[in-house]
């Protein structure tokens, strides 16, 4: 199994939402990839908590694939692919790891 975590740091403003609402946002529609990409096995997004020191970041993507090839077949799949370019032009900073477990 690969887990694949991502975080993310969200401008304060951007499409004309706050950071709150382009976090929910993000957590909606990354959440919604589960019923329409097959090769995923588990996928959870989480919020940073608005009383959370100021430096965390404001996003986390969980998500589990059962190898290296599913991760890759989410990740150029059109419909992350159409998630992602909203994505893009909400955050700041992206930092990410896959590892087995």
């Amino acid at each position: 199994m690969i887990k694949h975590i991502v975080l993310f740091k969200l401008a304060d403003k951007a499409e004309g939402n706050s950071k709150a609402e382009n976090a929910l946002i993000m957590k909606q529609r990354l959440e919604a990839l589960k019923g329409l990409i097959p090769e995923i096995v588990k996928i959870e997004v989480s919020i940073n908590h608005v009383d959370a020191p100021a430096g965390n970041y404001d996003v986390m993507l969980d998500s589990e694939f059962k190898n290296l090839d599913d991760l890759q077949t989410y990740i150029s799949h059109p419909e992350h692919l159409r998630v992602g370019e909203f994505i893009v032009k909400v955050r700041t900073e992206r930092a990410a790891i896959d590892y087995e477990f």
